[in-house]
């Protein structure tokens, strides 16, 4: 169990939905998207092309700016699922019936598109010592690229969420016990925490040998950028915001349109920022305000673009649209349309049809595979057969029906 006890502060709880939080996971997960189908070469196949666009003039603009994406994606999803789960999560859940509730979330579409990248293309080059840590999401903690980058590329950011997951129940217990006066200085060590790991990366990390598409080290991509541990400062941070938006210390005068022009403004920032602060660093503070203006904004009851149905159903199949891109950019453009580049007209209408395409199979995981393996699976038999019943579950196996955070997002 991880409730709080009876010698821990009362904390706040509230039971409102938040909406506007899972539409904001589709902006998240199309940068990376973006990322992903406008580089110049595909991250497996460094001669193969990854851009239809033929034009430097415009391959490589759109490059520059859509470059950071991924690395603003991931952060994102990050902070947002230490929020979520913080704001979600019962006094007197148990621990057992989260971790399975979470299990279930990520492990079906992980599975899928693993066994289609194996079946594919990378069974046939990918050894056991390889594909099996990728199989149990540990692959993460080895730091060669052709580990952390294997079988399907964008599952290293599920090693994290696993480790999110497994620590939870213990982080919780400290960020319930935290006094509301203090909740912002504990934001600000996690912070705090980034920036160490990012001076870290820098200045102890070796610098090679170097990537061959990022302007920074293998060693320094792996120890700044995918090692779980070093993202958990991200995931802490959103626990704390959580609080202190619960708590109602969060500044009601930061609204929604604010933080959207706060975020587009460090998105540009970031661009220009070198490795690795750009890696958490440059956008967190943006991030965090828009995590919690956009929470703000359902509390209150406020209409937005993002809560709107067409938003939340993107947000929904955003996990399934993520853990996809893998095997249909970087291997289906191959198969589909080969690895040319074409003239501007063809390559945006190829862009968009791969777009609607990874969207599509997106929706087919979410309600074909997320969906029912959730409603099957996510709840101990018990507790199927109390529902069926008509009976309630009881307090302390549920979870309050908040939006799911985001077990998705990777880059290169």
């Amino acid at each position: 169990m991880y409730a709080s006890n009876s010698t821990e502060p009362a904390v706040k709880t509230h039971t409102t939905r938040l909406p506007s939080l899972t539409g904001l996971r589709f902006f998240a997960a199309l940068c990376v998207f973006l990322l992903h189908s406008l580089m110049l070469a595909d991250p497996l196949k460094v001669t193969v092309p990854m851009s239809f666009f033929a034009d430097s003039r415009i391959a490589e603009p759109l490059n520059t700016f859509v470059g950071k994406g991924g690395y603003i994606g991931v952060s994102f999803f990050f902070v947002l699922s230490g929020f979520v789960l913080t704001w979600s999560t019962r006094p007197g859940a148990s621990s057992g019936a989260f971790l399975r509730r979470r299990l279930v979330k990520i492990f079906p579409n992980h599975l899928v598109m693993w066994v289609l990248a194996m079946a594919l293309f990378a069974g046939a080059f990918t050894p056991v010592s390889t594909w099996l840590p990728n199989l149990f999401l540990t692959h993460a903690y080895f730091p060669q690229a052709d580990r952390f980058t294997s079988v399907n590329p964008p599952s290293w950011t599920l090693c994290c969420e696993l480790l999110f997951y497994v620590l939870f129940p213990l982080l919780i217990r400290p960020v319930r016990k935290a006094a509301e006066n203090r909740l912002w200085l504990w934001a600000g060590v996690s912070v705090a925490g980034m920036v160490a790991v990012e001076l870290v990366t820098k200045y102890v990390i070796p610098d090679s040998p170097r990537s061959t598409m990022l302007p920074i080290a293998v060693p320094q991509q792996w120890f700044g950028y995918i090692f779980p541990p070093m993202r958990l400062f991200e995931f802490v941070l959103g626990m704390f915001l959580a609080r202190i938006v619960a708590a109602g210390r969060w500044p009601r005068a930061i609204g929604l349109a604010p933080a959207t022009l706060l975020a587009l403004a460090g998105y540009v920032w970031t661009i220009y920022v070198p490795s690795p602060y750009d890696f958490t660093l440059s956008m967190v503070i943006p991030i965090s305000v828009l995590i919690c203006a956009a929470a703000t904004a359902d509390i209150d009851g406020r209409r937005t673009v993002l809560n709107s149905r067409p938003m939340v159903w993107l947000g929904n199949i955003s996990f399934g649209f993520y853990i996809c891109q893998g095997v249909l950019l970087f291997h289906g453009r191959l198969w589909l349309v080969g690895d040319g580049t074409y003239s501007t007209p063809v390559a945006f209408a190829l862009w968009i049809g791969f777009l609607a395409l990874t969207l599509l199979f997106g929706a087919v995981l979410y309600h074909g595979v997320e969906e029912p393996m959730m409603r099957r699976f996510s709840r101990s038999r018990k507790d199927r057969r109390l529902v069926a019943g008509g009976r309630p579950v009881p307090a302390d196996r549920r979870e309050n029906p908040t939006p799911e955070p985001a077990e998705q997002i990777s880059a290169r």
